[in-house]
């Protein structure tokens, strides 16, 4: 039986694993669900792909931008989930409709790929916050927020949570490279623990610490509160660059050993099955927070500053908490240890909070309006 026809070629090609690259796998399994199928170009070092639910995808392996599109499949879609260079998102948009989605703020943080995203025929934001910051650039976004699937399942899941490295090593960094080579001698002096929830209020970071997230800001500023509660611990499931970490574990050391750092985990529906409260970064950076989403999908209430993007993704009171920016003055919202406070005595309370009681708010992030929004969008660029 032959292979249903492609509605789209999508091409993302980092190397590392992330939200990013779960969006991808989703708009791959929406194909799959509309009845056709879509050809996906990765990076050949980009080993993840393999353990991704890819239904009815056709895999292309190319190093770079340019030997992408000259492996594109004739007449189809191009989607991108990252700026390419101008000239080539230029000839590519001149043969074929090129969407371009945005999975990061167009802000300053990313303002110099205006003139790429300029180039194609949509441009694609994750969230209404996304949205405005590509109207800020005097483009016309598709005006619908694009939010991904608040789904945690991952193929192979249900094997437990042991310690592993919480680094991603840059390769083309000398120190890197060098404490890469070295990690496997070091590590075996470490022993390789199994994860257990401990006594007490749990809050977790699940997430690349990747520097968008900002979390050793973010921490530096709510560890002295953290460090007063009692019985109050944060477990962090996820693997940055050596700075991201060497930083997160200073402005951490006023928690000692309330801190455990569990490296990235595949089956993160147990990472988040393994703690009371999510613990977001830092907003300005983020674009929707796909961890925001799954973790409410799997009943674990979210703790974010109140801004945008978490103001779309999170509802105070019923599937998590918004506090006030702690850089911040004069917010509407209640200061961080004033949350935590509140927090703590609800739970002294018996009191828990399960977003997945939210049925409306949750439906935002469904699969089945995630394959709506794209049947809509492919509608528009034929």
């Amino acid at each position: 039986m032959s292979q249903a026809a492609p509605l789209f070629a999508q091409i993302k090609l980092h190397t590392y694993f992330g939200g990013g690259e779960i969006f991808a796998a989703h708009l791959a399994e929406a194909a799959a669900g509309l009845g056709g199928s879509s050809v996906l170009i990765v990076h050949p070092d980009a080993r993840h792909w393999a353990g991704l639910h890819l239904p009815a995808t056709r895999l292309i392996t190319a190093h770079n931008w340019a030997e992408a599109a000259a492996k594109l499949p004739p007449g189809l879609p191009v989607i991108v989930h990252a700026a390419p260079p101008q000239a080539l998102a230029e000839q590519i948009a001149a043969t074929r409709p090129l969407i371009g989605f945005a999975h990061m703020p167009l802000n300053r943080f990313y303002a110099d790929s205006r003139q790429a995203y300029g180039a194609c025929t949509r441009v694609v934001g994750v969230s209404g916050y996304v949205i405005d910051t590509i109207r800020g650039l005097g483009l016309e976004p598709w005006p619908v927020p694009f939010y991904g699937v608040a789904d945690a399942k991952r193929p192979g899941d249900g094997g437990g949570i042991l310690a592993a490295s919480e680094f991603e090593w840059d390769r083309r960094k000398f120190r890197d490279r060098l404490l890469g080579l070295s990690e496997p001698l070091w590590a075996k002096l470490r022993r390789r623990a199994s994860y257990q929830k401990r006594d007490g209020l749990t809050l977790g970071i699940v997430s690349r610490l990747a520097p968008i997230k900002q979390f050793p800001l973010l921490l530096q500023l709510l560890a002295p509160e953290l460090a007063r509660q009692q019985n109050v611990y944060l477990e962090i499931f996820g693997a940055g660059g050596y700075a991201s970490v060497r930083d997160l574990r200073r402005a951490l050391k006023p928690l000692g050993d309330r801190v455990r750092f569990w490296g990235h985990q595949r089956d993160v529906a147990r990472a988040y099955a393994g703690i009371d409260v999510l613990l977001t970064g830092l907003p300005e950076r983020e674009a929707l927070g796909l961890n925001v989403i799954e973790a409410q999908a799997c009943g674990v209430p979210v703790l974010a500053p109140g801004a945008a993007p978490f103001t779309e993704t999170v509802l105070p009171g019923k599937t998590g908490w918004l506090y006030a920016d702690p850089r911040e003055a004069g917010s509407i919202y209640p200061s961080f240890a004033e949350t935590l406070a509140s927090l703590l005595a609800q739970r002294e309370q018996g009191q828990r909070l399960d977003p997945r009681r939210e049925t409306a708010h949750m439906q935002k992030f469904s699969s089945d309006e995630f394959r709506h929004r794209l049947a809509e969008l492919l509608a528009s660029v034929r």
